[in-house]
């Protein structure tokens, strides 16, 4: 559906041609981060009353959410200290569990990646992917950039 000039939003995902930014997910249901992200590209041009893509995208994809539950995080790494096969193999193992396309599956290089411990699980932050084991959720994405957006975000993955 498009909801701006140059914002499409699909099932799994969104591209914004003004941002030149697409961002899709794999996995467990991650509107709602998609969703603030959303928000923070166009809060500049809309302001904070109304900003028209946002509601659009939320009739879109059939979600309620107030601006106010909108909530960001701040990202505090915590890097593994060796990547092993048993590592490897936990994160193939997340992997495969994906309802992802072969080809997403296949670009993803764990071993080019950042491998953080959180308490739920591992974060894998790839230049342009992020798997999080502990959501079950696989965002890819075509500039390093959103990376930052979408870890500013992955917390409210656990309210949802």
């Amino acid at each position: 559906m498009l909801c701006e000039e140059k914002l499409e939003v699909f099932e799994n995902g969104f591209e914004d041609g003004k941002f030149n930014l697409r961002i899709e997910f794999y996995g467990s249901d991650a509107r709602r981060v998609l969703l603030a992200i959303i928000r923070e590209l166009y809060l500049p041009d809309y302001g904070e009353d109304y900003a028209y893509p946002f509601e659009c995208a939320k009739e879109s994809w059939g979600i309620y959410m107030d601006a106010g539950e909108i909530t960001a995080e701040e990202f505090r790494p915590s890097p593994i200290k060796f990547l092993n096969q048993s590592v490897l193999n936990r994160l193939e193992k997340v992997l495969a569990g994906i309802n992802a396309p072969e080809e997403v599956k296949d670009a993803i290089d764990f071993e080019k990646a950042e491998i953080h411990k959180l308490k739920k699980g591992l974060l894998v932050l790839g230049k342009n992917f992020i798997l999080d084991e502990g959501r079950g959720v696989l965002f890819v994405f075509n500039k390093p950039s959103a990376r930052e957006l979408i870890l500013k975000y992955l917390g409210m993955l656990d309210g949802a």
